[in-house]
C-alpha cells in the first residue's frame, strides 16, 4: 500500500484541522519546507499538499510555499484547495507539481474538469471527494450539497477521471479510524479507479484493514504529528501492509 503523508497549509504553515472545522487548528509545523524534507529523508516519495487557506477562498493563497517544496524536495506533490481555472491547474503543473486535485470544482463546473483530463491527462488530475453521511461537501467543507459520493464519481469516470481521493469529513482529524465500509463499497463500484482513502487513518490495523478492503492507497496526517503513526516508521508501516 502506498502512504502519502499530508501538509495542510494556513497561512504558509503546517496545520490540521478537526472535522474540517477552521476554528478548531491545530499548529504541527511552522516551517513546512523542512517539515517536507523531513518526509523525503523518511524514504516517502509522495507529499499531499492541502490549501486550506485557498479552499476557503477560491484562489491558491499559499502557493509560494508549495513551489518552494517542489523546487526543494525530489517528492511528487500534489496539490488541492482553491484550484478554480485551467490557468491555475496549468501554473501548479508547470511549477513542479505532479498531480493537481480537483475537489469543489467537480461539483460546480463539471466542464473545467472534463477539459482539465483531456488536456492534461487523468494521470495529473485528481478527482477530490469529501463527503458527510455519503453527500459531497464544498467549499472547504463549508458547504454540504445534496449530491452523493457515488453520483459524482459516475459523473467524473465519465470524464475519464481514474484517480480518486475520497475524504469522510467526520473522520478526517479524529484519529478515530478511517470509514473502511463506505471506501471498500466505492472501490468495489468503481473497480477501474484507485481511490485514495483520507480521513482518520490512525494505525497500522487501519491501513491494514483498507488493503484487506482493496484499496492500494491511503493519506496519513494528524497521526503523523501525534505519534500514532510516526514519520520514521511510515515507509516501513506501508511495505509491511503490502
Amino acid at each position: 500500500m502506498e502512504i502519502i503523508p499530508a501538509i495542510d497549509l494556513k497561512s504558509q504553515k503546517s496545520v490540521r484541522l478537526y472535522q474540517g472545522d477552521f476554528d478548531q487548528t491545530t499548529l504541527i509545523d511552522a516551517d513546512p519546507l523542512q517539515q517536507a524534507l523531513a518526509i523525503q529523508k523518511a524514504g516517502l516519495t509522495r507529499l499531499h499538499l492541502v490549501d486550506l487557506d485557498g479552499a476557503k477562498t477560491g484562489r491558491p493563497v499559499n502557493r509560494t510555499i508549495i513551489e518552494q517544496i517542489c523546487a526543494q524536495t525530489n517528492l511528487k506533490v500534489e496539490v488541492g484547495g482553491g484550484i478554480r481555472t485551467l490557468a491555475q491547474v496549468n501554473q501548479y503543473l508547470t511549477s513542479g507539481v505532479d498531480r493537481v486535485i480537483l475537489g469543489s470544482a467537480a461539483l460546480t463546473d463539471p466542464t473545467l474538469v472534463q477539459t482539465a483530463i483531456q488536456q492534461f491527462g487523468n494521470d495529473q488530475i485528481v478527482i477530490g471527494i469529501d463527503g458527510k453521511n455519503g453527500r459531497v461537501a464544498i467549499s472547504g467543507w463549508l458547504e454540504e450539497s445534496d449530491v452523493t459520493m457515488t453520483a459524482l464519481m459516475t459523473a467524473m469516470v465519465a470524464f475519464g477521471a481514474v484517480n480518486f481521493i475520497v475524504t469522510d469529513i467526520e473522520k478526517d482529524g479524529t484519529l478515530s479510524g478511517p470509514n473502511v465500509a463506505q471506501l471498500a463499497a466505492l472501490q468495489t463500484a468503481f473497480p477501474m479507479t484507485n481511490i485514495v482513502a483520507s480521513g482518520g487513518v490512525t494505525t497500522k490495523q487501519d491501513l491494514a484493514a483498507l488493503a484487506q478492503a482493496g484499496l492500494q492507497a491511503a493519506i496519513v496526517g494528524r497521526a503523523m504529528a501525534t505519534g500514532d503513526l510516526p514519520l520514521a516508521q511510515l515507509a516501513e508501516v506501508a511495505e509491511d501492509v503490502s
